[in-house]
């Protein structure tokens, strides 16, 4: 039938949904605007996970198989200074984590999140493949070196042209991830019927799995790949991760047949700005019936929700100078249709409850930073750490330094299924709710165990400087640092994964996808926040010549010093985020009208919502 396989595959693209979603998501979107009539396609739910937690899986081995020995392949194969190899691969990393705000623009205001996922998956794989050209094709990098030229920096540097293609790979890579990590996630979470209880307990357990196999992706790209770099060949190693892609992007166009796409709605921002100028324009006005949202919910421009997606979220007096924004008054015009004629003067009450979430959500967004910057220390300092130990395991096989933190990545993807399937049920008994702990109450917990882990690594730390690299009862010493990369492990999966769950599910559906980039927004901050503190406390602490806390040589140093400075910072964030929870209200939620009691009044029962909405999920 065809002539060649190009013309095979041009075929499958336009006869895919991937090509004819605009008129499915349309239908899907049509029928979920009447909820009296049901969609032409229910989600697939698990049906669809295999081939989207397949398409993740396969992205994050590949993508943490190029990353996690990046700095090590400009040093060795393109003779780049320390600092500068060090920089380059920094200001990668910052990009690729706040590339994905931009990718969240793009899904949800113009290509949806399948298309955004699909285009961003091949701009990795086409990354990865200029890569593995660059250490497969002598012309594309640096002459090989000496040991001995190496060490005395007579190493021939990269070229213009050479560097330039090096570039473009990572101009590739910080691309792919601006499409990938934010649209995945919450296209899994479209799959899921969120209207029924069964629904929502497997979309709980969906954000588990999800990042449990993610994680088992990265562990197996920083080992097995970093090794084979390492032994092998860094053309083979770089390589498997692009065939990984490749398996990624498969995985995802097998599934389309099951998928539900949400098409996309237009620019997010415009209506939050919409929002604040509406306010700001009505500023002197009073509000009908201030203390009552109810009664005031009834005198607002608050039109019927225009699709059966989006939550229908009542009027709350929280931040309430915004409800301003929803009055009706002479000038503001509206259509037969019910639409806005000048959107910069009247908004609904749904467009206000949406900016009011977002208010509430970005001081929880905030504690969870210092979390990462927790386990970022670790990661980092442990590897310094090991180099001053006794890494053996038996009489032949020597831990590699940069594996040590695989400790933490094992933890955390050992814990999630026993949390999951045994945790679980045990906490829904005990507090009625369906997810066993609440959104905050995981996150809260996360972060007491992160301060928690710096106090056993400060403990580990002052250990090994009075005592050397001396292994007890047998032990390797370096396994000395098991206790507080486990806890660490334990800390990223109550609070990572209730980020990841708490963005997804309080924020708008509409803003899902800007929901996913919020995490790595998270990562990105921590990384830089971690740099400013070791500069802060070096420079602190350095006096008379002498190296400070984080000295070059460990055992001149003050590393547990620094820990404990960590843990207090920890601490101090763990009350914050609890006075934060406090005061946080959850989506849909409206206080009932007080009962008079005697004299006085009797407080309303908020964890009755908690149980219903929140703990569901």
């Amino acid at each position: 039938m065809f002539k060649s396989w190009p013309g095979a595959l041009i075929y499958y693209l336009k006869c895919s949904p991937f090509f004819a979603q605009p008129t499915l998501s349309k239908d899907l979107d049509d029928a979920n605007a009447d909820s009296s009539e049901p969609p032409k396609r229910a989600p697939g739910g698990w049906k669809c996970m295999p081939y989207i937690i397949g398409n993740e899986t396969f992205e994050r081995m590949a993508t943490y198989g190029i990353t996690a020995n990046f700095t090590v392949y400009l040093l060795k194969r393109f003779h780049i200074e320390a600092a500068s190899a060090a920089s380059m691969a920094n200001v990668f990393a910052g990009t690729t984590n706040f590339a994905p705000l931009l990718g969240a623009f793009i899904a949800d205001a113009y290509c949806g999140r399948f298309r955004t996922l699909v285009y961003g998956s091949i701009s990795s794989l086409l990354g990865m493949v200029v890569l593995t050209l660059t250490a497969a094709v002598p012309q594309l990098r640096p002459p090989s070196c000496t040991v001995g030229d190496h060490k005395s920096s007579h190493c021939d540097g990269p070229s213009s042209s050479q560097l330039g293609v090096l570039i473009l790979s990572l101009v590739l890579l910080a691309a792919g991830a601006g499409g990938v990590r934010p649209c995945s996630l919450p296209f899994g979470v479209d799959q899921f019927n969120r209207q029924t209880a069964p629904g929502r307990r497997s979309l709980a357990s969906f954000f588990n799995w999800y990042y449990c196999t993610s994680t088992a992706g990265v562990v197996v790209g920083m080992t097995a790949v970093v090794f084979i770099q390492d032994s092998i060949s860094w053309a083979v190693g770089f390589a498997i991760p692009a065939v990984c892609m490749l398996f990624s992007i498969i995985a995802l166009f097998l599934g389309t047949k099951l998928y539900i796409y949400v098409p996309p709605q237009g620019s997010v921002f415009s209506g939050i700005a919409q929002v604040f100028v509406a306010a700001y324009r009505k500023r002197g006005f009073q509000l009908p019936a201030a203390e009552d949202a109810a009664l005031q919910e009834a005198v607002l421009y608050n039109p019927p929700a225009r699709s059966g997606r989006d939550t229908k979220l009542p009027l709350t007096l929280q931040f309430r100078f915004l409800n301003k924004a929803a009055i009706k008054c002479e000038g503001d015009q509206v259509s037969d249709a019910g639409d806005r004629i000048n959107p910069w003067r009247i908004c609904t009450v749904q467009m206000v409850e949406e900016v009011k979430l977002l208010i509430r959500i970005i001081p929880i967004w905030a504690s969870g930073i210092l979390c990462f910057v927790a386990l970022s220390q670790q990661w980092t300092f442990s590897v310094i750490q090991s180099f001053s130990m006794d890494r053996h395991l038996g009489p032949h096989f020597q831990i590699p330094a940069a594996s040590v933190g695989i400790i933490s990545l094992l933890a955390l993807a050992l814990f999630i299924p026993v949390y999951d399937r045994l945790l679980v049920p045990v906490l829904r008994r005990a507090t009625g709710q369906e997810t066993g702990l609440s959104l905050l109450q995981r996150q809260g917990v996360g972060l007491f165990i992160s301060a928690l882990s710096m106090i056993v690594a400060g403990a580990v730390e002052g250990r090994r400087r009075r005592e050397g690299v001396a292994a007890a009862a047998g032990m390797s010493a370096v396994l000395w640092l098991s206790p507080q990369l486990v806890l660490m492990g334990v800390a990223e999966a109550f609070n990572a994964v209730g980020q990841v769950e708490f963005y997804n599910q309080q924020f708008p559906e509409h803003l899902q996808t800007v929901a996913g980039s919020l995490f790595y927004c998270s990562l990105a901050g921590a990384g830089y926040l971690s740099s400013t503190l070791i500069a802060i406390v070096q420079r602190a602490t350095v006096r008379n010549g002498r190296g400070g806390w984080l000295a070059g040589d460990m055992n001149g140093g003050h590393l547990d010093y620094f820990y404990y400075v960590i843990a207090g910072l920890g601490a101090a964030n763990f009350a914050y985020f609890l006075v934060c929870a406090h005061f946080y209200r959850y989506k849909g939620w409206r206080p009932r009208p007080r009962a008079e009691n005697g004299g006085g009044t009797v407080e309303l029962d908020e964890e009755a919502f908690v149980r219903e909405k929140e703990g569901s999920g």
